[in-house]
């Protein structure tokens, strides 16, 4: 599948870490993702109904983020990924997530992950 949807840098503040420190207030959490979607239909008819609402999607990636409370990257990324995947157009989902400043030294530390609906 050719089409993607790219949403980049979507900022959300939530509670994430291991560290006993990191889980004492909401820090920033940078949300990437790539969906795999078919954008034929949408890109024919230029009608909303028939496109994925990335709009709706990014939100309900903010919101959970900011109410979950995971200890692992890796864990809210595959969360997200299966939110992504909860909508029909999205055949397959590349979230990465990051938290800036957590590693001195370094502008960020995060996971990037691939899943499909197969994979949930």
């Amino acid at each position: 599948m050719a089409d993607r949807i790219l949403i980049r840098d979507l900022v959300a503040r939530g509670v994430l870490g291991a560290q006993e420190d990191e889980r004492k207030r909401p820090q920033e959490i940078v949300i990437n993702l790539t969906l795999d979607v078919d954008a034929h239909l949408a890109g024919r008819t230029d009608d909303l109904k028939d496109a994925l609402n990335y709009c709706a999607l990014a939100e309900q990636v903010i919101t959970y983020t900011e109410r979950s409370r995971h200890r692992l990257v890796e864990a809210l990324a595959s969360a997200i990924a299966v939110l992504c995947l909860e909508h029909a157009e999205v055949q397959r989902v590349r979230v990465r997530v990051e938290t800036p400043g957590v590693i001195r030294f370094a502008r960020s530390v995060g996971v990037e992950i691939t899943r499909t609906r197969e994979d949930i």
